[in-house]
């Protein structure tokens, strides 16, 4: 693991590096479709204000510098999140639903969120609609415990490795965009999921916060719980084999609630594994830089 980044210095570090790039990025898809993009004026403001914030930051360290420079991919990584829901039709006139459901029918011989409701209960949908909700806390929660602990050069690897997962998760909603199966399937469903005391509420809630989003293939949230899975190990054994319990029960839950298909889960898979081996050298390669 590299050396702990100190806040006051004003190079890049590894997760400026690739959050830069990935505004830049775009940045370009917002000139190229900026006819297809009413927002456009609006996104290119934000983009202005997030990167002028930052460069006052590295550039003019202050009291705020070290819990900005730690914890500001929270906020940019969830507002690149927000933009796709925006950026995605426009580049797209048409999305993926049909092609990919029509692979999970090739694989299981049926498509299983209408298979999976022969074993739906309300406590079985109550008690994974719960752990679908708390996906966001559980990949903070490791990067909280290690700031906690004072384990900054673990904990700034590890914003490094979620931050690169989140914003490699969003394109590939740029280019394969897809809503999930609870939508395309609906017609098939025989009845709705039904909870018992928190299921509408929560689904209803992030319903409201994830918007119009085309956010299924890759699956970030099988992708992103295997990488705090993985990073959990660098605070404690026990709280390794929590997470080892949790990423199952959160894989199979965006299937059984109907969030998306097997072969998202496989992708995001994918990709965590990928992202678990080649994150450590880009990593090395990018504090080398700075």
């Amino acid at each position: 693991m590299a050396e702990v980044l100190n806040p006051g210095s004003r190079r890049l570090w590894p997760v400026d590096r690739i959050i830069i790039a990935y505004f830049t990025f775009t940045t370009v898809l917002i000139l190229v479709w900026w006819k297809n993009l009413p927002e456009a004026p609006h996104l290119l403001a934000l983009h202005a204000v997030f990167m002028a914030v930052l460069a006052f930051e590295i550039k003019r360290p202050n009291f705020t510098t070290r819990v900005f420079r730690n914890w500001y991919p929270v906020i940019y990584v969830a507002w690149c999140y927000k933009e796709m829901a925006v950026l995605v039709p426009a580049v797209h006139r048409s999305d993926y639903d049909r092609f990919l459901a029509g692979l999970d029918f090739r694989i299981w011989y049926a498509y299983p969120t209408v298979w999976l409701e022969r074993i739906a209960t309300p406590l079985l949908t109550e008690m994974l609609q719960v752990a679908y909700t708390l996906f966001v806390p559980a990949v903070l929660l490791v990067a909280f415990l290690l700031w906690k602990k004072g384990r900054m050069a673990q904990f700034q690897y590890y914003a490094f490795l979620i931050a690169l997962g989140f914003l490699i998760s969003y394109i590939g909603y740029l280019v394969v965009p897809a809503r999930g199966p609870r939508f395309l399937l609906k017609h098939l469903q025989h009845a709705p999921l039904q909870g018992l005391w928190m299921f509408r509420g929560m689904r209803a809630t992030l319903d409201r916060l994830e918007s119009a989003a085309y956010d299924c293939f890759p699956s970030g949230h099988t992708e992103l719980t295997i990488l705090a899975w993985w990073g959990s190990r660098m605070f404690s054994k026990r709280v390794f084999w929590a997470y080892f319990a949790y990423t199952p029960l959160l894989i199979f839950a965006t299937v059984y609630l109907r969030y998306h298909y097997t072969v998202d889960l496989l992708a995001g898979a994918g990709v965590a594994c990928i992202l678990i081996v080649a994150a450590p050298v880009f990593y090395r390669k990018l504090s080398m830089e700075a």
